[in-house]
This record gives structure tokens, C-alpha cells and sequence, in this order.
């Protein structure tokens, strides 16, 4: 008879796998950002005038976020007819495609009769007679902390009804279907009716729109990308130390999909041929990270400590403008002073201001140059020192959480963050009496 050996793992291990498949599943799952908890973008339709077989609307694609921005090449605004709905018109944007408009004869042909239309922003310098209030941006959205005039977007669009479409009532009335902004990690909801916007041009008169819809829009950093896309190294004054990015932090050297890598040497030829450049080629590093970056210690005074922050940017082909860093840290409380970037606290909880926003100052740094071009950017933070509050042991100096244009990169883990040389000396020695004590049980069990 056949004796079955039950594999008993450690408790820790237990616990430590079961913690692993919660976070898994929430990180599939939810889309909350803990330091940005109201974001999301909404999408508003303000239907302006109703007719028996055709409305106008205005569409508003406002950018709710704090510091997640829209970069090029822009939204893509895609969704469903519920009818047989044609767009007779457009102005601000246009629908990527005509579609089939063979049932209509000239001069009277829709701007685009697709059943699941797709539209882009105009670029700048369209003519004036095809503009409307916050176009033309070719899909690019500011966040609401950097820029506050340019996280809207707007176009109008005339509309042919059907009948599933053609009615006054609210109950009767067939909203737009499966709403997408084509971006990654960026999922729709279904479109829901809300009271009808006001509007006012003097604040003496008030007209109100026909009906008013909303789309609202959340993101998910696992939906954009399974792997992280930024890595942190950390170093110090008082520590020789440099804790590099941990290894593989958003993947590994040699394997899919990072393996399109390019080495240092061959970085000429590359710039040579940009054409031939079909996907986002990073430099080959132990990270495997487009972005990298490095906190590092600088000084100590009386009263007062310094930091030096760099981002540096690995990937060849790629600038990032209107970039934006998120950090947590519990002595942003009490933050003095920053050396050429802007910066705003994000205080969401109440006293507890522990998190700001640094981005690049315009025409000057707000542009993070590709690999191989001075690709990096950097500042000094200078933070006082609050009795009670400030140390450098156990790692406090560092911060708990970076996150570059709202992704959050990965950290080194806590022990391994540069010590000073006292905690170092006894963690040396904590090491040095742990790997006696297992030779000792060894040499026992013999």
C-alpha cells in the first residue's frame, strides 16, 4: 500500500501566498488610487437643440485626474449607435471613418454613417469656421494640478435620430452604447442621464441644455500593463551604498516583451534609422525600466536636510512631456523648499500631508528627453527637520511611495535601503550571530 507524504508549509509561507492572491485579485479587479481616490475621467453630452429626426449636442471630455495626464497621441473617442443614427456633422473633431452612405445621395451625405463611430481631436492651427471652446488639442489633456485650462476637451456633432432614438421622454430615450476613450487601462461605464446642465454667458441670463449625459471613465495601471514601467534607486551621504533598482522590476533582460532591448554600444546606429524603430526600444539594464528614479540624500544641516531627486529617462525613442512626479514621504509636511520644479501638495485626507506632486517648469524642464539626449531631469527638495518627527534611521529619510505620469514604480525593498553605519555595524552582526547559530544546529544534527 501506497503511503501519501502531506506537505505541511510554514505558516508564514501560508500567509504570505494567501496575501499575494488578494492583492492579485484586487489589482485585477478595482481601479482605486489611494492617492487620487475621486479620479476619473467623464465624458458629457449636452444635447443644445432637439428636432423631430436630428439633435446637436456638445461633447465634453473633462480630465478628472490629479496628476494622470493624457499624452500623444490622444484620446480616441469610440462608442455604439442604439439606432440607426448617422453623424450629419462635426466641428472641433472629426470621425475617423465615413463609413457606408450609399442610402444618401449628394449633397446631402453624413459626415459618417459608422455604426460604432471613432473620433479624434483636431490638431492645432484648423480653421477658425471648424473650431469650437477647448478644441483642437490632437487629444492631449492636462491634469487638473498642472494646468487647469487644459484638461477639457470639446467638439459638437449634429445627429440624425431613428426612431429607438426619437423621443422626448426620459424613460423612452436610448442612450449611446460601450463607451471606450482607446487608451490603455482606461474602462467606460455605461452612459446614465443626470439633471441638465446650466448655462450662462453674464451671469444674468440662465439657459439650460435639452438632456444631459454623462460616461464616466476609471484607470487601472495592471489593465494598462502587467508590468510596472518605473523602478526607484535610493543612496545617501552617510552611506557608500547605492541600492540600485530591484532586478526585473519591470522585466527581464532577455525575455518577452522587454527583450527588444539596446545595448549602450549600439545606440549610434539606432539614431541613425528611427524609422526602422517599430516598438519602444530601452536601453538593456538590470531593471529593464524606462524610467528610473534616484533618491538620493544629499546634506544635513541644523535645522534642515537635503534631497536630490533624478529621473532618467532609458527609452530610446520616447520624450515625455508634461511629465509628473508623485511622492509620499512623511516630512512633505514641513517641505521648505524646490530647486527648479513646480510642486503642489495633494492633501486628500486632511491633516495628514504626506504626498506632493512635482512636475517640470514650462519651456524649460517639462520635457524629459529620450535616452541618449541628457535624458534626465532633476531637482533638490530642502525639508526641515521637525523635533520628534525627524530621523534618518530605519530608512525614514526615503519615501514610501513614488509614482511617475500616475503609475506607481516599484520600490527596493526595506532592508535593503542604505543604513547608517551604526544600524549597518549591527545588522552586520545580527547576520554574522544568525549564521553561527544555523553552523552550530548543523554541526548538532550530524
Amino acid at each position: 500500500m501506497e503511503k501519501f507524504v502531506r506537505i505541511s508549509w510554514p505558516l508564514s509561507w501560508r500567509l504570505l501566498m494567501g496575501l499575494l492572491l488578494l492583492v492579485s485579485g484586487f489589482a485585477v479587479s478595482e481601479a482605486y488610487d489611494t492617492m487620487d481616490p475621486h479620479g476619473n475621467i467623464t465624458i458629457k453630452w449636452d444635447v443644445m437643440e432637439w428636432h423631430d429626426d436630428r439633435y446637436t449636442a456638445v461633447v465634453t471630455i473633462y480630465n478628472y485626474q490629479l496628476y494622470r495626464h493624457i499624452d500623444h497621441p490622444g484620446w480616441r473617442y469610440e462608442w455604439a449607435w442604439p439606432g440607426e443614427e448617422v453623424i450629419w456633422n462635426m466641428w472641433g473633431a472629426e470621425a475617423t471613418e465615413q463609413g457606408n452612405c450609399s442610402k444618401y445621395r449628394a449633397p446631402n451625405i453624413p459626415h459618417s454613417c459608422e455604426k460604432k463611430p471613432v473620433v479624434v481631436d483636431f490638431l492645432p492651427g484648423v480653421p477658425y469656421n471648424q473650431q469650437v471652446k477647448n478644441c483642437c488639442k490632437g487629444g492631449v489633456l492636462s491634469t487638473m494640478t498642472q494646468d487647469p485650462t487644459s484638461y477639457a476637451a470639446s467638439f459638437q456633432i449634429d445627429i440624425g435620430t431613428s426612431p429607438a432614438a426619437n423621443s422626448s421622454s426620459d424613460d423612452d430615450f436610448v442612450l449611446p452604447q460601450n463607451h471606450s476613450l482607446g487608451l490603455p487601462g482606461y474602462t467606460c461605464g455605461p452612459a446614465y442621464l443626470v439633471p441638465s446642465t446650466t448655462f450662462t454667458s453674464d451671469g444674468r441670463r440662465f439657459t439650460r441644455a435639452v438632456k444631459t449625459w454623462n460616461v464616466t471613465c476609471t484607470y487601472s495601471q495592471y489593465l494598462a500593463s502587467p508590468a510596472p514601467k518605473c523602478c526607484v534607486s535610493l543612496s545617501s551621504f552617510y552611506n557608500n551604498t547605492i541600492v540600485q533598482c530591484p532586478i526585473c522590476s519591470c522585466g527581464c533582460r532577455g525575455a518577452a516583451p522587454t527583450n527588444n532591448c539596446v545595448e549602450d554600444e549600439h545606440f549610434p546606429s539606432l539614431i541613425q534609422t528611427p524609422n526602422d524603430v517599430v516598438q519602444p526600444s530601452i536601453l538593456c539594464t538590470n531593471h529593464m525600466c524606462p524610467i528610473r528614479v534616484h533618491w538620493h540624500v544629499k546634506l544635513s544641516y541644523r535645522n534642515y536636510w537635503r534631497v536630490k531627486v533624478t529621473i532618467a529617462n532609458f527609452n530610446y525613442v520616447k520624450n515625455y512631456t508634461e511629465w509628473n512626479l508623485v511622492i509620499q514621504h512623511p516630512n512633505l509636511l514641513s517641505l521648505n523648499q524646490v530647486f527648479s520644479f513646480n510642486y503642489r501638495p495633494l492633501n486628500q485626507y486632511g491633516l495628514n500631508n504626506d504626498t506632493g506632486m512635482f512636475w517640470g517648469i514650462k519651456y524649460y524642464n517639462d520635457m524629459l528627453l529620450q535616452a541618449g539626449k541628457l535624458g534626465n531631469v532633476q531637482t533638490e527638495i530642502l525639508m526641515k527637520k521637525d523635533p520628534g518627527l525627524f530621523t534618518f534611521n530605519e530608512g525614514w529619510a526615503f519615501p514610501r511611495k513614488i509614482s511617475f505620469n500616475g503609475d506607481e514604480c516599484v520600490m527596493p525593498p526595506p532592508d535593503d535601503f542604505p543604513r547608517l553605519p551604526n544600524a549597518s555595524l549591527k545588522q552586520s552582526y545580527n547576520k554574522l550571530m544568525m549564521l553561527i547559530s544555523v553552523f552550530i544546529f548543523l554541526i548538532l544534527l550530524l
